[in-house]
């Protein structure tokens, strides 16, 4: 796999790889990251894929990001709980 584009954001690290007949999309905040991918058939080359990184959709990778926040706050917190349960 291999990086063919980095956008610069002030909230998200975003690299775009190339791999295996698709692009894949990776945004990183803090421990967690969200990977997208799209078939390089699909697309009318590295300009398309970018534009569809706009400020909505990060706005929607923001908000997941909350969620697996909250989802891994919560599964660490009872960690020592499903441990004991079983």
């Amino acid at each position: 796999m291999r990086i063919v584009d980095t956008i610069p954001h002030e909230r998200f690290k975003i690299q775009i790889f190339s791999y295996n007949g698709k692009y894949t999309v990776k945004i990183e905040l803090g421990q967690f990251e969200q990977s997208y991918k799209i078939g390089e058939l699909d697309v009318m080359g590295l300009a398309d894929v970018k534009a569809m990184i706009t400020t909505e959709f990060l706005n929607n990778c923001l908000k997941r990001f909350v969620d697996m926040r909250t989802d891994w706050n919560e599964s660490f917190k009872n960690k020592n709980t499903n441990i004991t349960n079983k």
